[in-house]
């Protein structure tokens, strides 16, 4: 039996709230890179591991740095000095009933792939050096994939919530229109490192956009000015023609620009990520798993990306609490929001958690007496959906960026 508590909050939701401030990175952002890659890593384990053992042995490649390279950008196209440097660490079993599986290569392979996929002007081959430190794992974690039924992997914690605040949304659709490929087609010059910062003052939303411009396509300093006052207007005109509750939305973009000071007064790359010189990355410091950084909201400190997802509470527990929680906000009429919270202990089944926690803002005419029933069933239903859902993670089905 899974002890759940269901709660009533008696406080206003955050879309009421008179500030809220709600950051994304975006694809090329460095800490991006890392949560992308490594996660892109587990999933290529858990290929390697079905085709070679029909089962995923234990893994957590949940640690990485992106070592910031050395660029020489100029108008109309710099020079790469020094390779950026991918170090992927943690653990992974490396061998299993006599048959060795060769990690680093299986981790290097998936990372280049995503680099070319996803970032047009790196080439992995000459713009990163990849240096492997992942080790074998501590032979208790490994034991716990040989169990007939698989136990938490750690005493954890995670959080989600529902629904997504018109903030929420917006910053996610500006940082994706703007590394969406129709965008880059009709401004090639910018690049795919993109964060998006949005403070909300009331019905007032200002968001701050900070873009790497990539030095190939801008001739000169003019031009520079002239596409980004250009690509200012192109997200004002897409966020216009979104569904929103806000009476007016602000968009500044490079706001350390200074004319004063030419080429080096402007956000100008060579690769278009700002990992090529100026700033490294490192896994769990990016995006939670529902694609923000949300101030206003409940946060674990878990780093859903590269851990195994089998076993490990502190990636499933991360996206199975935000899946919940939406179930509920869309089943159960009279939530205006909604807070889940999924505890472990480590050694007990992952799909019985030690406890969980649904804190509900009700609307008015509602109350928790009647909630609470519903509520409680669609929490054992997510639970009892933990393998299938766990399947899915290794499968890379859900984001977590």
């Amino acid at each position: 039996m899974v002890n759940i508590i269901v709660e009533e909050l008696r406080q206003p939701p955050v879309a009421r709230l008179r500030v809220e401030m709600v950051e994304r990175k975006g694809t090329g952002h460095p800490d991006t890179i890392c949560d992308a890659i490594m996660e892109e890593v587990s999933v290529a384990l858990c290929r390697a591991y079905m085709e070679a053992f029909g089962r995923i042995l234990h893994h957590n490649a949940d640690k990485a740095m992106l070592v910031a390279g050395r660029t020489r950008p100029r108008p109309g196209g710099g020079t790469v000095v020094e390779p950026m440097r991918f170090i992927f660490g943690d653990r992974a079993t490396t061998e299993y009933r006599g048959k060795r599986i060769d990690v680093a290569a299986i981790a290097e392979s998936a990372a280049r792939k995503w680099v070319r996929d996803n970032l047009r002007h790196v080439d992995p081959d000459r713009h990163l050096v990849f240096q492997n430190e992942i080790k074998s794992g501590s032979a208790e974690l490994t034991g716990i994939f040989e169990r007939p039924v698989i136990c938490a992997n750690d005493t954890s914690a995670a959080v989600g919530y529902a629904p997504y605040t018109d903030t929420e949304r917006l910053v996610i659709a500006t940082e994706r229109l703007l590394n969406s490929p129709e965008f880059k087609r009709r401004f090639p010059e910018a690049g795919e490192d993109v964060k998006v910062m949005g403070y909300r003052c009331d019905r007032l939303l200002s968001l701050t956009i900070a873009m790497a411009f990539v030095d190939r396509h801008v001739p000169d300093l003019p031009a520079y000015f002239n596409r980004k006052e250009e690509i200012r207007q192109a997200v004002l005109d897409d966020l216009a023609g979104r569904e929103h509750s806000l009476s007016d939305i602000n968009v500044e973009i490079n706001t350390l620009d200074d004319r004063q000071r030419g080429e080096e007064g402007v956000y100008l790359t060579v690769l278009g990520t700002s990992a090529e010189s100026g700033d490294c990355g490192q896994v769990g410091r990016g995006n939670k798993v529902n694609g923000v950084i949300a101030l206003n909201r409940p946060m674990s400190m878990e780093a859903a990306a590269g851990k195994n997802p089998v076993s490990h509470v502190g990636k499933i527990y991360s996206l199975l609490a935000m899946q919940i929680a939406d179930d509920i906000y869309r089943q159960v009429p009279g939530i205006a929001e909604v807070n889940i919270r999924l505890g472990s202990r480590i050694g007990q089944p992952v799909d019985r958690p030690a406890i969980v926690s649904a804190q509900l803002t009700l609307q008015d005419g509602m109350s928790l007496a009647e909630a609470e029933p519903r509520v409680a069933q669609i929490i054992r239903t997510g639970l009892q959906g933990t393998a299938e859902f766990s399947a899915r993670l290794a499968r890379g089905d859900f984001p977590v960026w």
